[in-house]
């Protein structure tokens, strides 16, 4: 059984990793297992129609995954009201295309939660690379959106207590555009809920299985 990686912008090609390599509208090979979406840093007015066509056709191949990552970030210089559309609109692929949505999402948490309240999307929603408290990971997970962890499950204790504190049914892992080696992740996770490293796999499958398997 392999280990689940799914998002990851440095693929490791190991064997025994099942890997998602995000990518862009400028990505030009889709030769792996990948995800497509714009991500809030690099919306361009100019480019968003013919983006989000060349996304929509993308999302029809079988080595793709999911959307995204795509998102909202109250941190970036572009402007929020143009993240929210761009998002809406993929949302509105993810649905047409019965595709998971792999969020960036930074200061934008209730934002999202009220998009996914407002929009009732029936694929899921998955949060990567997450690194907040309890609360806020609860509030999410109440709404029914996933957690993917990566690089802060190694190194931050608030992250560690978050996990520690959530159901096993709604996670994920990844190593996003960092080196560091999933292994390591599921090793940290699997130590922090007291279980052996096989049985963590096991439920990352279900959780793969029951949302990107179709």
């Amino acid at each position: 059984m392999k280990f689940i990686d799914i998002h990851t912008h440095n693929l490791s090609n190991q064997n025994d990793i099942f890997e998602i390599e995000n990518c862009f509208p400028n990505t030009t090979e889709f030769k792996n297992s990948f995800s497509i979406g714009i991500h809030p840093w690099y919306i361009s007015k100019e480019k968003i129609e013919e983006e989000l066509s060349f996304i929509d056709k993308q999302l029809q191949l079988d080595n793709c995954f999911s959307l995204g990552e795509c998102g909202l970030d109250k941190l970036t210089e572009v402007d929020f009201e143009l993240q929210i559309d761009v998002f809406k609109k993929q949302v509105t692929l993810s649905e047409k295309h019965k595709k998971p949505l792999i969020i960036h999402c930074v200061k934008s948490f209730q934002e999202i939660i009220q998009l996914k309240k407002e929009l009732k999307p029936k694929q899921p929603w998955i949060i990567h690379g997450f690194n907040k408290n309890t609360q806020v990971a609860l509030s999410l997970i109440n709404n029914g959106i996933f957690l993917s962890f990566g690089k802060s499950l190694l190194l931050s204790e608030k992250t560690q207590d978050t996990f520690s504190k959530i159901p096993l049914d709604k996670i994920f892992f990844e190593t996003d555009d960092n080196e560091i080696n999933i292994k390591d992740v599921y090793q940290k996770a699997a130590m922090i809920k007291d279980l052996k490293t096989e049985k963590l796999k096991e439920i990352i499958h279900q959780n793969f299985n029951s949302i990107f398997i179709k």
